[in-house]
């Protein structure tokens, strides 16, 4: 069908009209959004902030982190109130944020934020080395702006030494006179020169014992902090305070148990005090709060629990070389190694003190110890599926510095049973266990111990308590009132040779003796060879009725002994071997010594 060409246009714009008509309503709605947004932001922002500053009141130490606690008293206009914490710690975990608040308020949006233009405090140690470096290095600059001088000076004249021109002829006693300028003004400047050397020497040293302590104090870092960010409704027609609870769990603060063992006397109970190790290092200080500890999770899910599989197989021995190495309660471990650098200062005067801290690797060794954040050396450790904790009484300042600081816990009376151990063989010295019942009700963790007895250091222990008895065995180290020797009978050592066999005979008398005023239960140890071919033969003649194990050729001996009491017994045996054969009859180890 022919349509004419003026027809055909007024139906294209007939079908744009009808096609803007059909999304005009869906285009209104978004722009009604598009503004109504930018709006409600506009109204909320036109809320004036109140800044709040509080201090940290408490804390649920972990140990693998805390929970701390901030509280204020805040007055509430009616309607809404946007409320801001101020100068929190920046290792808060965001999701972990909880907020209460009292009276008739309805809490609308929390947030947080890293706040980059304000920073943490400065611990006033910190400025007070930070400002001695500034002096140390002004006083570098001055050193080696008058060593160029010299150096310059000196230049110069080595440079212009030549006295004669193409046509001039220097006398003799211009040549002397001019000998003895250069001669004795060179030496004026080496000597100068010398004399600076060793003050900017002196200043370098200075320089290195004031940064690493700077290091040491975790003075490098001077890090952000974050805030915490509040949209209050007082629901209200009028005024109120309202008592705000912040709570939020952080990183880089922990505990670690600790134990003391204290005994009087053998028929005394043992009095086990409970402490912890506890280190801040979250760049605020704790100053006075009050301090949970607790074996529990603080980053636990919300989702209901479920229970997996519960595999049963053989476990290695647990090690504990990590504690061995370096525990944090116990210990924190720092590199305190001098630098010595040896640096001629010939580089210009602008470049001093960035000169003088890159000689001696300082920068370096900043940024190491930023990066780092601390030295804390971790193990691994096995707790309840149960968690435990501990309310302590007594309130504590912890400083931001992630160095440990003892809290004391609690402490118990324990009745418990003594046992000495003896292997002559090796040790001339008994070694006391004292044996621990109902062990289990005290949510022990496993760590270091510090063993007293009679009022004396004795040494460290561990306490592990993942053991299945329901005995908890603690070395109490050597008891020097037990004495014991053990000596070769002469008599009774014999070598000799029959036909193609050799047979050695050895014999030994054991004497123990209790110098105690009470009496003690003790076990004797030795043991016999154990062959490991047919043609070596060994033979029991006197073990004085012990305990052996056929196996292994350890032997027992179980013995009570009263006040002053002394017992002794006999070991004697043979070995029986091919007389062309060398074997190795005596026991021994193996030890370095320096050789001359």
């Amino acid at each position: 069908m022919f349509i004419p060409l003026k027809l055909e246009k007024d139906l294209e714009n007939l079908e744009e009209i009808l096609l803007i008509k059909h999304y005009s309503h869906h285009m209104k709605t978004i722009l009604y959004a598009a503004l109504f947004i930018p709006a409600l932001i506009h109204a909320q922002s036109t809320i004036p902030a109140q800044n709040i500053q509080s201090k940290v009141e408490s804390a649920i130490l972990y140990l693998d982190g805390a929970e701390l606690t901030q509280k204020k008293s805040i007055s509430l206009n009616p309607g809404r109130n946007l409320i801001v914490f101020t100068g929190i710690t920046p290792k808060l975990v965001s999701k972990s944020v909880q907020i209460t608040a009292s009276g008739d308020v309805s809490i609308l949006s929390v947030s947080d934020k890293i706040n980059y233009l304000s920073l943490t405090k400065e611990n006033p140690k910190v400025k007070q080395l930070r400002d001695s470096l500034e002096l140390i290095g002004d006083n570098v600059s001055q050193l080696i702006y008058e060593k160029e001088a010299y150096t310059t000076e000196k230049t110069m004249i080595n440079t212009n030494h030549d006295l004669s021109g193409k046509d001039k002829v220097v006398s003799v006693v211009e040549l002397k006179a001019a000998a003895d300028f250069y001669r004795s003004r060179i030496k004026e400047i080496n000597v100068e020169i010398l004399k600076l050397d060793k003050k900017i020497e002196n200043n370098q040293q200075l320089a290195t014992r004031l940064q690493m302590g700077l290091n040491d104090m975790r003075g490098i870092d001077n890090d952000p902090t974050a805030e915490v960010e509040l949209l209050i409704n007082n629901n209200g027609a009028a005024k109120i305070n309202s008592d705000v609870e912040v709570k939020y769990v952080v990183a880089n603060a922990e505990w670690v148990p600790t134990y003391d063992l204290i005994a009087e006397d053998i028929n005394k109970p043992i009095e086990l005090k409970y402490k912890a190790k506890v280190f801040n290092n979250t760049n605020v200080d704790w100053n006075d709060i009050k301090i949970k500890l607790s074996t529990g999770d603080p980053m636990k899910n919300a989702s209901k629990p479920e229970l997996k599989t519960w595999y049963l197989n053989y476990s290695s021995q647990y090690s504990n070389q990590a504690y061995q190495n370096n525990m944090y309660g116990g210990n924190i471990s720092n590199n305190n190694n001098e630098i010595q650098v040896q640096e001629q200062y010939n580089a210009p005067a602008s470049q001093t003190i960035d000169k003088l801290y890159s000689s001696m690797e300082l920068k370096k060794e900043a940024e190491k110890k930023k990066n780092q954040k601390t030295n804390i050396t971790y193990e691994e450790i096995q707790i309840s599926e149960l968690s435990a904790e501990f309310d302590i009484k007594q309130n504590y300042s912890i400083p931001s510095d992630a160095k440990p600081y003892l809290v004391d816990v609690t402490s118990y009376n324990l009745p418990a049973t003594y046992k000495h151990f003896c292997v002559p063989k090796t040790e001339k010295e008994a070694f006391m266990l004292a044996r621990i019942t109902g062990w289990e009700e005290l949510n022990l963790v496993e760590g270091t111990a510090n063993v007293y007895f009679g009022g004396t250091y004795v040494g460290q222990s561990y306490i592990n308590p993942r053991s299945v008895d329901d005995t908890l065995d603690l070395s109490f180290g050597r008891d020097k009132k037990i004495i014991v020797t053990r000596t070769k009978l002469k008599d009774f050592n014999k070598d000799k040779v029959s036909g193609n066999n050799r047979k050695a005979t050895f014999s030994y008398e054991m004497v123990v003796k209790n110098n105690r005023k009470s009496p003690v239960t003790l076990e004797l140890n030795d043991q016999l060879p154990v062959s490991q071919n047919n043609d070596i033969v060994v033979e029991n003649i006197e073990l004085s009725k012990a305990e052996m194990d056929q196996v292994t050729g350890k032997l027992k001996w179980n013995m009570t002994l009263q006040p002053d009491e002394t017992k002794k017994v006999i070991l004697t045996f043979s070995i029986k071997y091919p007389r062309n054969q060398n074997i190795n009859l005596d026991n021994t180890k193996r030890k370095a010594r320096a050789k001359f």
